[in-house]
């Protein structure tokens, strides 16, 4: 269980470093100006999000308890190692706020719809079918959001500046690759 939690916490907090919707969290703390309902929007959105991202990671592996799925999830985590690697842009993000009420409404409303198909999304799945755990993925992966987005909501342009983002993508990588290579070894050895 505690392997479960730091490894989807680590993954996913490495994956979100410039990730697009970490670069929307930045915009929404330029434009709405109101940093602690931007974080509990972030993380209410998360929490639905990752929690149903986890239920089908589960539902998906529990159903496919076959060797080629273990396989397919393992080629998933290589392929996020890649996908991992091509940088999100502001300008795909930027369309994406809209203020049209609060604060905590708009941030809950444009996370939860730019987190659909995200690469920490798509982990989530990946994760939960690996550790067939609905909670503590979520919890996971929802720490991991919070570690990259809380400081991105705080520190916004200060952090995009002094962290080196190409360096952090290749880090995620590694470990995306790390975890795929081990499963692959497990199940083939």
């Amino acid at each position: 269980m505690i392997e479960a939690l730091l490894t989807s916490t680590a993954v996913v907090a490495l994956a979100e470093i410039g990730d697009k919707t970490m670069l929307l969290a930045i915009v929404l703390a330029a434009r709405l100006r109101a940093p602690w309902a931007i974080l509990a929007g972030i993380l209410v959105a998360t929490i639905a999000n990752h929690s149903l991202a986890a239920l089908v990671g589960t539902e998906v592996a529990g159903l496919l308890e076959a060797q080629w799925f273990r396989i397919a999830v393992a080629l998933g985590f290589i392929a996020m190692a890649a996908w991992t690697l091509i940088p999100d842009k502001l300008d795909d993000v930027d369309h994406a706020v809209r203020s049209h009420g609060s604060a905590f409404l708009t941030t809950v409303v444009s996370f939860f719809l730019v987190e659909m198909g995200d690469k920490t999304q798509i982990a989530t799945i990946a994760l939960a079918a690996h550790y067939h755990s609905v909670q503590v993925v979520a919890a996971g992966t929802t720490l991991g959001m919070m570690l990259a987005n809380g400081p991105a909501v705080f520190l916004g342009e200060a952090i995009v500046q002094r962290v080196s983002l190409r360096a952090t993508r290749a880090i995620a990588a590694l470990l995306f690759l790390a975890l795929g290579l081990w499963q692959l070894m497990a199940l083939l050895g």
